[in-house]
C-alpha cells in the first residue's frame, strides 16, 4: 500500500502559499511550476484544502491564503483533507474463511497491529506543523545561502 502523492502535493502547496504570499499571487499555475505538474492538479490540491478548511482562495487569479496561522496546520490536518481515508486506514479483506483456524481468527491477531499502526502514523503526523516545516525550509535556505560561492 502507498499512500497517493495527494498528500505531499498538498503540503508542498501549502509550503508555497505560505512562503510566498502575500508579497506574491500565489495562485494554481504558480504552484504547479514549484510541484512540476499540471495546474489541473493543483487545483485539485487547493479545492481538498480548502473544504478542507486550510486555505481560501480567491475568485479568478487571486490566489490562495492560508485560513489559519501555520503553526495551527498540523500534518495530520493536510492528510484528513486530501486522503479519502473514513476510519480505518487499513482494509480488511471481508469474510475471511471461519471453517480456517487463521481464517476465523486473523481479526483477533492483526486488528490490534493495525490499529497501532495508524495510531502511530497519526500521532506522529500531528506533531508535525505547518510552521515547523517552513523553519525547515528557512534552514534550507540558509544553507544554500553559507555554500553559494561568494560573488555569484
Amino acid at each position: 500500500m502507498q499512500i497517493s502523492t495527494r498528500f505531499s502535493i498538498a503540503v508542498h502547496t501549502l509550503l508555497c502559499i505560505a512562503y510566498f504570499s502575500p508579497e506574491t499571487k500565489v495562485t494554481s499555475a504558480f504552484v504547479a511550476a514549484s510541484v512540476n505538474a499540471n495546474p489541473v492538479v493543483i487545483r485539485r490540491a487547493f479545492g481538498q484544502l480548502k473544504d478542507g478548511g486550510l486555505i481560501k482562495v480567491e475568485k479568478g487569479v487571486g490566489g490562495a491564503s492560508l485560513a489559519r496561522p501555520a503553526q495551527e496546520v498540523t500534518l495530520l490536518d493536510v492528510f484528513r483533507a486530501t486522503e479519502s481515508v473514513e476510519g480505518d486506514l487499513f482494509g480488511f479483506h471481508a469474510h475471511p474463511n471461519e471453517d480456517c483456524p487463521v481464517g476465523r481468527n486473523v481479526h483477533a491477531v492483526l486488528d490490534e497491529e493495525l490499529a497501532a499502526a495508524q495510531a502511530a502514523l497519526e500521532g506522529r503526523l500531528a506533531q508535525t506543523t505547518l510552521a515547523d516545516l517552513l523553519d525547515r525550509l528557512a534552514a534550507c535556505r540558509a544553507r544554500e545561502d553559507a555554500e553559494a560561492p561568494s560573488g555569484a
